[in-house]
C-alpha cells in the first residue's frame, strides 16, 4: 500500500469515526469463510458496518478525530474488526446473538455516544444500553403515566357520581 493510500484510508476512517456514535472494536480472527460472510450478512441486516482495518491506520486515524477515544487505542493488538452503527447497543446484540453458534466475535472495546468500554466482559452492558429512541419512549411513557392516571380516575368517579345521583333520583319518585 502506498503512502497516498495509507493517507486516504486513514482520512476515510477519521471521518467515519467522527461521523458515527457508536463504534465497536471487535476480534473475528479464527471465523472460517462461512461464518465471516454469516456475519457481514448479520451486519448488513442491522444496520452495522463492518470493516477490517490495519491497526496502524486506525489508531492514526482515532489521533486525527476530534473524539476522545479514551484507552480504545491500547486495545488496536491482533486482529481488529471495526463496527459503526447509529444504535448504541446494535452491534453488542449482533455479537451476543452471533456467538451462539461460535465463540467470536470478541469484544476489545466500544465507544457508544462518548462512554468507552473496554474489554469482552461489557458485553451484557453494552447489550442492555437503550438507544436513544428507546430513553425518548420511556420519558414520554412516564410523562403520560401521571395524566392518563388522572384522567381514568375522573372518567371513573363521573360514572360512579352520576350512578349515584340517578339512583337517589329514583327512590325519591
Amino acid at each position: 500500500m502506498t503512502r497516498e493510500e495509507k493517507a486516504h484510508v486513514i482520512e476515510d476512517l477519521t471521518t467515519r469515526l467522527a461521523d458515527s456514535p457508536t463504534i465497536y472494536l471487535a476480534d473475528i480472527s479464527g471465523l472460517n469463510a462461512t461464518q465471516t460472510t454469516n456475519l457481514r450478512r448479520a451486519c448488513f441486516k442491522a444496520n452495522v458496518q463492518l470493516s477490517v482495518v490495519k491497526n496502524t491506520l486506525l489508531e492514526k486515524a482515532m489521533e486525527a478525530s476530534d473524539k476522545d477515544f479514551g484507552k480504545l487505542p491500547e486495545t488496536l493488538k491482533g486482529n481488529t474488526s471495526v463496527m459503526f452503527s447509529e444504535v448504541g447497543n446494535a452491534p453488542a446484540k449482533l455479537i451476543k446473538n452471533f456467538r451462539k453458534k461460535s465463540k467470536k466475535p470478541l469484544v476489545k472495546g466500544a465507544f457508544v455516544e462518548e462512554a468507552i468500554f473496554i474489554g469482552d466482559e461489557n458485553l451484557e452492558k453494552l447489550v442492555e444500553l437503550k438507544s436513544r429512541d428507546e430513553m425518548i419512549g420511556e420519558i414520554i411513557g412516564l410523562l403520560q403515566s401521571p395524566a392518563k392516571n388522572v384522567i381514568s380516575g375522573l372518567k371513573s368517579s363521573g360514572s360512579k357520581l352520576s350512578g349515584i345521583l340517578k339512583t337517589l333520583s329514583e327512590k325519591e319518585s
